[in-house]
């Protein structure tokens, strides 16, 4: 008999040889660009991919990450929630197999930003069930960033909100130097109310501690509130449905042989949430335009869910970034450069706007008729 088979003899743990994923979430505005731009100056992110989720038909976030070569992949053709079937897939699948053909270094592990709208359930749905992902890949948290300043009213007005808190591992409290500490002490006990068992961590100016991001081991829902296994349970059936619904139109159009068309995915997000463009063709005087955008938040910040874009100013050959959630509007910085990529290579400014109930051309009549800015037709 040999000593393996001993009674009470401990067989070695198999390591767990998958790439680690980390999933960070976050609602509109809570600053999840900012802690990836430090992150990425961490030595912790060397052979990191990353991939980048913007809801709207103009990203903008890619551009304003200080560092985006070849381990950088921008998914924009819509939130990431709505598309894990397609976008989010066929990066995860796309990543493995060029660094499997050596046409990337050995990737060590995938940070994946979401959007602000994205519910993270189907993120990690898809990494801990997708078949070919799940061989690969495991799930090594959810790190959700909470906005000090307007959690609050956001986890009572959305239900992604809400969704990101309970399913973090880990809270990321930002902008903590802009709220008092009755606002935080607020908000810890709001996020506290939906997950017990998630450490919160106060953050200033983006700064964390890349140990606090990674290694919170394989994603269990045990902790957690009831609340977030039975929503894997429901994206399991939904997955499930749709994939029978896939699998018998094609039946159909094999037999015949006409066009079939497919099922409508129910909607993730409120019908009422959309975002649109305002593109600026004129460089833009810089007072006239903040005369107006103030007076924009001031009139729909309870609508205006965020705002951000790159603006051709008169006198700045810089691009200046433009950042508002509600209320709010956020000190301006610049690049250094315009992209050279579409669109903004043709140096026009271009605002991208994602609210609630607000018409496109309620917004442009009011930055044409207070600032005499007036917003290019819509494409």
């Amino acid at each position: 008999m040999t000593d393996s088979a001993l009674p009470g003899f401990m067989q070695p743990v198999e390591e767990d040889r998958r790439i680690p994923v980390t999933i960070l979430t976050g609602f509109l505005g809570a600053g999840k660009t900012t802690l990836l731009n430090y992150l990425l100056k961490q030595p912790q992110m060397a052979g990191a991919a990353v991939l980048i989720n913007e809801f709207g038909e103009v990203g903008v976030d890619h551009h304003l990450v200080e560092q985006v070569d070849d381990s950088v992949v921008l998914l924009d053709s819509g939130c990431i929630c709505c598309s894990v079937q397609g976008d989010l897939v066929k990066a995860l699948k796309g990543i493995f197999m060029r660094a499997l053909r050596k046409e990337i270094p050995p990737v060590t592990r995938v940070l994946i930003e979401t959007t602000g709208l994205a519910d993270p359930v189907p993120v990690v749905h898809t990494v801990m069930e997708e078949p070919f992902i799940a061989e690969r890949y495991r799930c090594d948290g959810v790190i959700t960033a909470v906005d000090a300043t307007h959690a609050v009213g956001q986890l009572g007005d959305n239900r992604e909100a809400v969704r990101q808190v309970a399913m973090a591992d880990r809270l990321l409290i930002t902008k903590c130097d802009l709220a008092d500490a009755a606002m935080r002490a607020e908000v810890a006990a709001r996020v506290a109310a939906l997950n017990p068992g998630a450490e919160q961590i106060e953050i200033t100016g983006g700064v964390v501690d890349p140990a606090v991001v990674f290694g919170c081991g394989l994603y269990d829902v045990s902790g957690k509130a009831p609340d977030v296994a039975a929503w894997l349970g429901e994206e399991r059936v939904r997955t499930q449905q749709a994939v029978a619904a896939a699998r018998s139109a094609s039946m159909a159009w094999r037999k015949s042989g006409q066009p079939i068309v497919a099922p409508t995915a129910p909607a993730r997000h409120d019908e009422g949430v959309r975002s649109y463009v305002l593109t600026f063709s004129e460089p833009l005087n810089w007072f006239a335009f903040s005369d107006a955008l103030g007076l924009l938040l001031q009139v729909y910040g309870e609508r205006i869910l965020r705002i951000k874009g790159l603006l051709n100013v008169i006198g700045d050959p810089q691009p200046r970034i433009v950042q508002c959630v509600q209320h709010s509007v956020y000190p301006p910085t610049s690049l250094p450069a315009w992209p050279d990529e579409a669109p903004y290579h043709d140096r026009r400014s271009r605002l991208v706007f994602i609210v609630r109930e607000l018409p496109r051309d309620a917004v442009t009549e009011l930055f044409f008729s207070i600032g005499g800015v007036p917003a290019d037709p819509e494409a």
